[in-house]
């Protein structure tokens, strides 16, 4: 199975580790049934030394095969270009499954992009909801979580 791992802010490197440290020993195993690759898209959300490369380093994360290098910017232009240099990095690898982790711009343009190219999507989050719809984070963690899975089965009483 190839994964697709989208990452770009600090919060989500944290998370990425031991997923990405599992994907790498997992490699090193006898082909089997659940042999996994995995391909890091860095956005280039968090782009300079302190607040990208010394998580790789340090918390031993294997260097993203793309850097799509968007930085920083409004949270409109910086999703739209993410979206489109995403667009093209999952076309060129065609992988089975998009893994997106919390609640950052880079989130929901990997998740939305995989959903548009029918590439399901797996979201991890370990963040607390707030409620607070003026946090563009909070909208960012609400519009990704129904991106992952099939859509909710409504009641009868249309609950």
């Amino acid at each position: 199975m190839k994964i697709a791992t989208i990452l770009g802010a600090r919060p989500q490197f944290i998370k990425a580790a031991p997923v990405s440290r599992a994907v790498a020993e997992h490699k090193t195993r006898p082909l089997d049934a659940c042999y996994l690759i995995e391909s890091i898209i860095h956005t280039g959300q968090h782009y300079d030394h302190d607040m990208f490369q010394i998580f790789f380093e340090e918390m031993e994360i294997p260097k993203p095969c793309f850097n799509l290098g968007v930085g920083a910017g409004p949270h409109g232009k910086q999703t739209g270009e993410m979206l489109i240099l995403v667009e093209e990095v999952l076309k060129q690898e065609k992988p089975d499954c998009v893994l997106v982790y919390g609640d950052t711009n880079s989130t929901i343009a990997g998740a939305l992009t995989a959903v548009k190219l029918h590439i399901p999507v797996a979201h991890v989050e370990a963040g607390v909801r707030s409620f607070n719809r003026e946090m563009p984070e909070e909208h960012n963690r609400v519009l990704t979580d129904p991106l992952g899975g099939p859509p909710p089965v409504l009641q009868p009483d249309g609950r």
